[in-house]
């Protein structure tokens, strides 16, 4: 049943590999915010304290993870916010069509709305029924289980609702601007007309 779940090219390894870029953060309660700034509905930024942000509505998802460096963990329980919590509490404004994600140190992803707003897709909370390890992004990571793994970006402080597509750290950098596993879009070389943007 696994084999049939993974993308091509990816295995499943012994134990749960972690791997990120640069220093894990520290995480400040009394300082930390979420802020959804860009091409809101209100034209205004929006921004939530660590309490607020707990105070928001939880679900559970059960999803594999695919690491572009070919390992895959299977069956991974999440939980944590639903990116249609967030749209309903702070709202986009008509015509995005793409958000960036903010992190810690001003790493960011990029993710078509499609993406974004797919039924799999989790601001994380908890891992396997427990708060997230810091090194696994703690306190706040968004899991995009239908793409290559570092667009789930670890740390996250926020969103910026885009009306037009811009490459995050990985993408300028020479990864895929998608990230499909299953059509293995790892880098920018193998973009196909209107994958990227303009």
């Amino acid at each position: 049943m696994e084999e049939s779940r993974l993308p091509p090219g990816q295995y499943v390894p012994r134990g749960r590999p972690v791997i990120h870029y640069g220093r894990v953060p520290r995480f400040k309660p009394e300082s930390w915010d979420f802020r959804v700034s860009g091409a809101t509905a209100s034209g205004a930024e929006h921004r939530y304290t660590w309490s607020e942000f707990e105070r928001l509505p939880r679900v559970t998802r059960i999803a594999d993870f695919h690491c572009v460096t070919k390992f895959s963990l299977m069956a991974n329980e999440w939980r944590g916010v639903a990116p249609a919590t967030i749209m309903e509490v702070a709202p986009p404004g008509p015509g995005v069509s793409h958000v960036m994600i903010w992190a810690e140190y001003g790493y960011g992803a990029n993710l078509r709305m499609s993406d974004f707003t797919a039924a799999d897709t989790l601001f994380a909370t908890e891992l396997d029924e427990k708060p997230l390890s810091p090194d696994r992004g703690f306190p706040l990571r968004i899991v995009v289980p239908h793409l290559y793994a570092w667009k789930s970006v670890k740390w996250v402080r926020g969103i910026e609702y885009l009306l037009e597509d811009r490459r995050g750290f990985w993408e300028e950098r020479g990864y895929h601007n998608i990230a499909d596993p299953w059509r293995e879009q790892r880098y920018s070389y193998q973009e196909e007309p209107g994958e990227g943007p303009p």
